[in-house]
């Protein structure tokens, strides 16, 4: 899901689109509940940034700018990881910006949990790092999909989708099997996405806080399944030799008489 990148497959990005945009969706909802802040997309906060300017409010454009900054930080940070690493170890180069994000969300949750009081500073400073970890998602899942898959923010996707539903009125593209793939996978991302937000909310109201790990844990699941198909492949081709040669000593010898 993560470990390839150079011959990805629709079902991969799928596999990959779904899962991260579904952690995606919760953090966002989660944010939006705890601190009134969008953290999954930096859209808005130009436009509250330009507004800050315009009233003169430098302090909140200071802020606000951090954040947009901190957004950027973390699609360089996962792609400098990914782009230095790949060529040696492609799984570990993937998954090290999912780590960081996992622990990044794990900080967030564990200090509302236990040691939040509501102030303005320690908010701040919790969209910054939730900032930080959607942005090196972001970042990962475009860069090993070639671009293809995005999932922190749904205002490309929508404005895709509704290309892609203009060309559908043709016959030739509904049989296009590149539109229908990439039609599949926009909608997936786009329901994951809201399945994510919606199970977050629900989620909240029952263990609160907590939410954090639950969001961790798709992380971790993300991680895990690819490091599970890897050893399997592995497993298989070092059986391949073996099995290649149980066959040969099996098949029948054509007599010379």
């Amino acid at each position: 899901m993560i470990s390839n990148n150079q011959t990805r497959t629709v079902k991969e990005n799928i596999q990959l689109g779904s899962l991260t945009a579904f952690s995606a969706g919760m953090v966002n909802v989660i944010s939006v509940i705890i601190f009134f802040a969008f953290t999954s997309n930096v859209t808005g906060h130009y436009a509250i940034l330009a507004q800050e300017i315009s009233h003169g409010n430098w302090y909140q454009a200071l802020v606000v700018f951090g954040w947009i900054g901190l957004f950027f930080l973390g699609n360089f940070t996962s792609n400098l990881i990914v782009i230095n690493f790949r060529k040696e170890k492609a799984y570990l180069a993937h998954s090290i910006p999912i780590v960081l994000e996992i622990l990044c969300l794990l900080v967030v949750g564990t200090y509302i949990q236990f040691y939040y009081k509501e102030t303005l500073l320690e908010t701040e400073l919790m969209v910054s790092a939730m900032l930080f970890a959607m942005g090196i998602q972001n970042g990962l899942t475009a860069t090993i999909s070639n671009s293809a898959v995005k999932t922190t923010h749904l205002t490309g996707l929508t404005t895709d989708l509704g290309i892609l539903a203009s060309l559908f009125t043709k016959k030739e593209n509904r049989e296009n099997p590149h539109l229908r793939n990439k039609w599949k996978l926009l909608l997936t991302i786009m329901s994951s996405y809201l399945a994510g937000g919606i199970s977050a909310g629900y989620i909240y109201l029952t263990i609160a806080y907590n939410v954090f790990y639950i969001v961790c844990v798709f992380l971790l699941i993300v991680i895990g399944y690819d490091f599970y198909r890897i050893k399997m492949r592995n497993l298989l081709q070092r059986k391949q030799p073996y099995y290649r040669k149980i066959i040969k000593s099996q098949t029948p010898q054509l007599s010379n008489h």
